[in-house]
């Protein structure tokens, strides 16, 4: 199997079965505990705050730890929503962002709160206009996301920060940016950002928010201790460490990395036929590793399930989408047609993903649409 679906999940490294493995072993304690066992856990959890928050230059004391990238976007959302709405109950998002987001401000919209959307540029990007005029006195949150899961168009996040009042607090899903670009949450100037551990060759189940410790938020659950009540139960410290472990692995040659895949990017579209293969959103400003594209005439699962066929892993967008017939809402939003969005479909590279795989790859697709004349289709 060649995989090539990274976006949506990457296996556990060695490097994070070793670290899950030894502190199941060794720190197994509860951390919340007072005893000897429980404060070694607590000081693996410190470490590990303290490893996250250089990442992406941020304080230790804003990490919170969850189930992973949907937990994350819900309850950074809810939790800022709630400890900020006595100025305001108005909240901007974008028609990019992965399903969990909507889940969140769908509660909130039961609850009175008022949600817009920016809009989107042809290339992928939110319009800066759009978000300017959208803005209100009672505006406490913004969350848009670094780069959509479906197009791997990075957003203008500092240029965001910079036309934002003070007293509004600006979220992102950091999700697919993660472990793939630099990411500095002073230079972008965000206040809160969600992360998730099985996109970083770190185990399922496992995630983090962080909150910048000058900002108010509330917690969604009542009489909960652990984690300062932002989530209760026990805090799964060697899944944690697990995270912690394949992100810092990632982060030792993140540049370099980043710089290949660029090139491997670029070479693949060069190898498909101009004639059918058409790649979506801005292709310059965009995850090193992911592409988005669309063959005329085909219809985007179609084209994964023929690649299926030939033991080569892709996706045809977000693996959470609730309906997989409804034509994606980012491309729509970007001007595409229903037609040509039901046309995406999505390859992600991973560390190991090399040269010869995507020439298999782009032999594939090319050889899929010569024998096949496949009308896109709806249901």
């Amino acid at each position: 199997m060649i995989y090539l679906d990274h976006s949506a999940t990457t296996p556990m490294s060695e490097t994070a079965l070793l670290a899950y493995s030894e502190a199941s072993r060794m720190y197994y304690g509860n951390e919340s505990s007072l005893h000897d066992a429980g404060d070694r856990a607590h000081q693996l959890l410190r470490y590990n705050k303290e490893k996250l928050a250089q990442f992406i230059n941020g304080e230790p004391d804003g990490f919170y730890f969850t189930h992973g990238g949907s937990d994350s976007n819900i309850l950074a959302i809810l939790s800022l929503a709630y400890g900020n709405k006595h100025r305001g109950k108005h909240i901007i998002t974008s028609p990019l962002e992965h399903p969990s987001v909507y889940q969140a401000l769908d509660r909130l919209r039961d609850e009175g709160f008022i949600v817009e959307e920016v809009k989107v540029n042809q290339n992928g990007e939110i319009s800066l206009q759009s978000l300017k005029e959208l803005l209100r006195s009672d505006t406490i949150l913004i969350t848009i996301c670094h780069a959509p899961s479906e197009t791997g168009v990075i957003q203008p996040l500092q240029a965001i920060a910079d036309v934002l009042p003070k007293h509004i607090v600006f979220h992102t899903d950091a999700v697919q940016s993660f472990g793939k670009i630099p990411i500095n949450i002073q230079q972008l100037g965000v206040d809160a950002m969600s992360l998730s551990a099985h996109k970083v060759y770190g185990p399922k189940n496992a995630g983090a928010v962080y909150i910048d410790p000058h900002i108010s938020w509330r917690s969604i659950y009542d009489n909960v201790t652990h984690q300062h009540g932002f989530k209760p139960g026990t805090v799964d410290v060697p899944g944690i460490t697990a995270f912690v472990a394949a992100a810092n692995e990632l982060h030792e040659n993140l540049t370099e990395r980043a710089n290949m895949w660029t090139e491997m990017r670029k070479d693949f579209i060069q190898q498909l036929k101009k004639d059918i293969f058409v790649p979506i959103g801005d292709q310059e400003n965009r995850l090193p590793h992911h592409i988005a594209m669309r063959a005329r005439g085909f219809e985007g699962q179609w084209i994964m399930l023929e690649c299926n066929r030939r033991g080569i892993a892709i996706s045809s967008g977000s693996a959470c989408k609730q309906s997989l017939s409804a034509p994606p809402k980012s491309l729509l939003a970007m001007g595409l047609a229903p037609e040509e969005s039901h046309g995406l479909f999505r390859i992600s590279f991973g560390k190991g993903t090399t040269t010869a795989q995507l020439e298999e790859t782009a032999k594939a697709l090319n050889e899929i649409t010569s024998t096949q004349k496949q009308a896109i289709s709806f249901s």
